[in-house]
């Protein structure tokens, strides 16, 4: 029998087996879960504490600790998936959690690099330690990533066969395991056939399918593609950018160029039109911004 002391905390680690291997959440999302859930067995540590005026309390403590309003609205949401998992499970009698009401997060706009900038980052040359064939993968990147807007994740988990080079499309994959087309241009195109013929394969080992690989040979980290788009933004004086920023900036310019909202809510992989519109709030400051420089009555 559990020691009532340490079940919530044994819950949260059941829970988060079963959001990994039976609903099939992404590392990242389960380290998520646990990280949001960790200071919660301080506050209820067996299920029949399980209440919602407790969870009230655990959530009001994290903010006169000066917890950011993103971190409430993170650990509320986690608190509702482990409750409706303890409820299935029957742990409680009632989702208690389902009723809690998660604080209300100020969305920003984000960081986008003007067209003639991204153009001047994608083409950087970075590599200064005489490895041709890491350079020609390292442009490659920056070219697909802001080509396609596709996330850094997508990135680093395509295979050369989700690459149809006939049609300039690549085959990715998104959260929840959704996959989507998108497509890239003939700049895009150029990098990746150099990269394919001239680079990969002098690095990828022989049973390797990752599209871009590491300096020994296997799938290449995220941390990696973080660091030469970092690299890429100090050498064109960008500043910091990162490679969602990226993909903030490939939307934001679809946009401005004419295209469709819902083209780019396709391209990007959201499940929501909602989430997408942020951009036409980005342009809308733009041109704002622009407004307010040449307008003689501004």
């Amino acid at each position: 029998m559990r020691n009532e002391a340490s079940q919530i905390r044994e819950a949260i680690d059941d829970f988060a087996e079963h959001a990994r291997l039976v609903l099939g959440r992404s590392p990242a999302t389960v380290r998520g879960y646990t990280s949001d859930l960790s200071s919660l067995p301080e506050q209820v540590t067996y299920f029949a504490e399980f209440t919602l005026p407790a969870l009230r309390a655990w959530l009001a403590d994290a903010h006169q600790r000066g917890l950011a309003r993103t971190t409430l609205a993170r650990r509320t949401a986690a608190v509702r998936a482990f409750s409706t998992w303890a409820f299935d499970h029957g742990h409680i009698d009632a989702d208690v959690a389902a009723r809690l009401a998660a604080p209300t997060v100020g969305r920003h706009l984000p960081t986008v690099v003007n067209a003639e900038r991204a153009s001047e980052l994608v083409e950087a040359e970075i590599n200064d330690d005489n490895h041709p064939a890491e350079a020609l993968r390292d442009a490659a990147m920056l070219e697909l990533l802001y080509a396609t807007g596709i996330r850094v994740s997508e990135l680093t988990n395509a295979d050369c066969a989700d690459v149809d080079a006939h049609r300039q499309t690549l085959k990715a994959t998104g959260k929840g395991n959704k996959q989507r087309v998108v497509p890239f241009g003939a700049k895009a195109a150029e990098a990746l056939s150099a990269w394919m013929a001239g680079g990969r394969i002098h690095l990828a080992h022989a049973d390797e399918t990752a599209l871009f690989v590491g300096s020994r040979g296997r799938r290449i980290d995220p941390r990696q593609v973080r660091r030469v788009v970092e690299r890429a933004a100090i050498r064109t004086g960008a500043g910091e950018i990162s490679p969602h920023d990226l993909r903030h900036s490939a939307a934001t310019h679809m946009l401005e160029g004419g295209a469709d909202l819902r083209v780019v809510q396709e391209l990007l992989g959201h499940s929501s039109l909602q989430t997408t519109q942020i951009y036409t709030h980005v342009s809308a400051a733009r041109l704002k911004r622009v407004y307010d420089q040449a307008h003689p009555r501004a």
